[in-house]
């Protein structure tokens, strides 16, 4: 029998840091959490063996099983070092071509290699897949976390990994519902206002996570995001949204997490742990503070802001859950053959968005030009330069010789807290100018996709997704012409000039 406090922190999944645990005070912090009964943890970095051992002894213990979450989207290593780092779910979806058995099948395996790896490590509550539409060129944070811009196509690949994960045991997540694909707001930074109609959230944003329900997953997230159409409160702190729309229109039965609770789009709200489990939440996912938030729900309890009928209730959903993951069954990771199959999709990510006839394959670098865009301390040790001579490269901005062939490498990330997944208008006017003044131009987005709709002028327009190493060695085979360019585009790009 649990006491109240006990369920209070059953309720939290408080943050836990892979590289702190080096510190003893930090290990036995967390240690402390467990001893009161904090419902998990969500896992951000750490090496592979100490966090696999540390997880092992947290479980141990801890009287009731601990939910591991994890932001996994492009496999394991994307949090844990040692790990496979896959390429982005927007990389996914541009080699995998769903008509295709042999595709099917890689797609298939990617996603067993990440439960795999997840399961060996311990997390056993992969957040993953992420179910948003993509339909704002400039949203700063899905992008390409996201599958498509195709509500329909969302479904089908993220239905592929829901069922996958759940078959091993593991607690999958769709998330952000009700859809953070078309906004151009980070929810890290701001609440995004989402001005759309019903029935447009409901045929294009809702759309994945109605077939998810249907699919058998296991949690649902819910984002931070004004939904003006439903309601004035956010999605996170929504009845409407998450008691009505989600369990009784969609008869979601599974758990509801909310989206981290340290962002700042909740900053202008009070009483939100209390407004969460109110508006039908069952886990409030990494608060700033876990005590303090058992402090402030017991207040809302004391005060009658908050029944304890609704704490009970979340409580056995997540007791139902936790009763499952015990039974996950320990599965061999071969870590090597998941770097072959990251490869492998890498490779056939990389899409020709437009081509002109005699640029393509580069035989002959002499006289071929590299620019660089973006983040200088993300290509500072690009393989690009082992392709073209160091001397024939320079960032875009600092000047530049006349070449018969101009490769401007973009690079743009999409990360929490960065407010942007685009380049900068005088880095756009540079390119521009660059296309204009070589004979031969080839613009290479590795991030965004969409950056490429400001450059339909150039001979070449070539998308890979990511800022990987991976990824840049498979556009290399692919300028060589050692690889074709096997990608489709999964969103469609409108030119910024109606070129």
């Amino acid at each position: 029998m649990l006491s109240l406090e006990q369920k209070l922190y059953q309720l939290i999944i408080n943050r836990l840091d892979g590289v702190k645990l080096s510190l003893s005070s930090y290990r036995e912090k967390a240690i402390e959490l467990v001893q009161k009964g904090v419902g998990g943890f969500i896992i951000f970095g750490g090496k592979k063996d100490e966090v696999k051992s540390f997880i092992d002894n947290l479980q141990t213990v801890s009287e009731i099983p601990l939910f591991m979450a994890s932001d996994i989207e492009r496999g394991v290593g994307q949090q844990i070092e040692g790990s496979t780092h896959f390429p982005c779910q927007m990389a996914v979806s541009a080699a995998i071509n769903k008509n295709k058995i042999d595709d099917v099948k890689i797609l298939h395996d990617a996603i067993h290699a990440v439960a795999q790896e997840a399961i060996d490590i311990g997390i056993n509550m992969p957040l993953i897949p992420v179910l948003d539409v993509n339909r704002n060129p400039d949203n700063p944070i899905i992008c390409t976390r996201a599958f498509s811009d195709n509500p329909e196509e969302v479904a089908w690949y993220g239905n592929a990994y829901i069922r996958i994960l759940e078959d091993t045991g593991l607690i999958s997540c769709a998330k952000h519902f009700p859809g953070h694909g078309d906004t151009s707001i980070d929810s890290h930074i701001e609440l995004p206002v989402i001005s759309k109609s019903l029935n447009n959230l409901v045929d294009i944003d809702i759309l994945p996570f109605v077939e998810a329900v249907k699919a058998g997953v296991s949690s649902i997230m819910i984002g931070h995001l004004s939904i003006p159409a439903i309601d004035i409160l956010p999605a996170t702190l929504s009845e409407k949204i998450i008691t009505n729309l989600l369990r009784k229109d969609l008869s979601y039965e599974g758990l509801v997490l909310t989206d981290a609770l340290n962002m700042s789009a909740l900053n202008k709200e009070k009483h939100v742990p209390a407004q969460c489990i109110n508006a039908g939440a069952d886990i409030l996912l990494h608060p700033a503070d876990a005590d303090l938030t058992v402090e402030e729900l017991e207040h809302a309890i004391d005060s009658g802001e908050v029944h304890e009928i609704k704490i009970n209730v979340a409580v056995e959903r997540i007791l139902r859950m936790k009763a499952r993951i015990k039974n996950i069954k320990i599965q061999e990771a071969d870590y090597e053959s998941h770097r072959e199959l990251s490869t492998i999709i890498s490779d056939k990510s990389v899409t020709l968005v437009k081509d002109t006839s005699g640029v393509l394959p580069i035989n002959d670098v002499k006289g071929v030009y590299l620019a660089f865009v973006g983040d200088e301390s993300v290509y500072k040790g690009t393989p690009l330069r082992g392709f073209i001579p160091d001397n024939s490269s320079f960032s875009v901005g600092a000047g530049f010789k006349p070449a018969p062939t101009i490769i401007i490498a973009i690079f743009t990330n999409i990360a929490a807290w960065r407010g942007s997944s685009g380049i900068r208008e005088e880095e756009i006017h540079g390119i521009i100018k660059l296309i204009k003044t070589s004979r031969h131009s080839i613009v290479i987005s590795f991030g965004s996709p969409y950056v490429l709709r400001h450059f339909m002028s150039a001979d070449v327009l070539i998308a890979a997704y990511d800022t990987a190493v991976q990824a840049q060695l498979s556009v290399i085979k692919c300028l060589k012409g050692e690889v074709g360019f096997p990608g489709r585009l999964p969103v469609e790009l409108k030119s910024q000039f109606g070129i």
